[in-house]
């Protein structure tokens, strides 16, 4: 089952996509945090649901979309908002779902967001977290591999700009700056690392996967690299055995 949900509140409208056996009696939700230029409707999201049914029952996968992406009516991104509305989401999932446990899936940007998270407001909300092409290098990889030469020269005029891929998102400068400055290999989560499993395409052409494997070290968070997967899993064999390994993380 399928549903579409506006949560709305302080002038912000999270726009979402419920996964669900049942609408009445979801004791587990996975929040699904999508990537860099990603949205709601994303087939990744749809693979991971029907992967998540076929072992786990009871639970339900709540994706959204970040501000300025998808169906979003925000016309540019800013990290505060991303935390606004991962905040918003949580509050959703444990006042009006019920959910008992709380997991989390981050890929690329949504893991970044995640971990921002946790290091911002100074605890983990989620019970399992699992990681898919984590963009460890943010601010970097937005700069260097996202941005062509032109959008570097309008940034530094003070300019928007749109980028991305398929999809592009408008940044400003303030949030290509911030995401640089907010740099999760400077911050440490030792304390939560038992409940954080990452996944790493051994052929990412965005975050390089010697660096998605030295944070996890730096960490003592389990780490597991799929040869030969590109960072967005387009093999979809690749894709399947990401999501197996990171449903049996989350029933272990």
């Amino acid at each position: 089952m399928v549903r579409y949900i506006d949560i709305n509140k302080q002038g912000y409208s999270v726009k979402c996509k419920l996964f669900c056996q049942n609408l009445r009696d979801n004791e587990k939700v996975i929040v699904y945090c999508h990537g860099f230029g990603g949205h709601k409707d994303t087939k990744s999201a749809d693979h991971f649901a029907e992967a998540v049914f076929a072992k786990m029952k009871k639970t339900a996968v709540l994706i959204f979309d970040w501000p300025a992406h998808g169906k979003d009516v925000r016309k540019k991104i800013s990290l505060a908002d991303c935390d606004t509305y991962l905040s918003m989401v949580l509050e959703y999932v444990k006042e009006e779902m019920k959910a008992e446990t709380v997991f989390a899936y981050g890929m690329s940007f949504g893991g970044y967001m995640i971990l921002k998270y946790i290091h911002d407001h100074g605890f983990n909300p989620f019970s399992k977290i699992a990681l898919r092409s984590t963009a460890v290098t943010m601010g970097e990889t937005i700069y260097n591999r996202i941005m062509n030469d032109e959008n570097r020269e309008l940034l530094e005029k003070g300019k928007d700009v749109q980028t991305g891929f398929d999809r592009k998102v408008m940044i400003d400068k303030d949030f290509l700056e911030e995401s640089i400055s907010a740099d999760i290999r400077e911050y440490e989560y030792l304390d939560y690392a038992d409940d954080i499993f990452m996944i790493h395409g051994g052929k990412d052409e965005l975050i390089p996967v010697e660096e998605s494997k030295v944070f996890a070290d730096n960490n003592v968070i389990e780490f597991m690299e799929i040869e030969g997967a590109d960072h967005r899993f387009q093999d979809l064999n690749k894709m399947k055995l990401a999501h197996s390994k990171m449903i049996e993380f989350y029933m272990e």
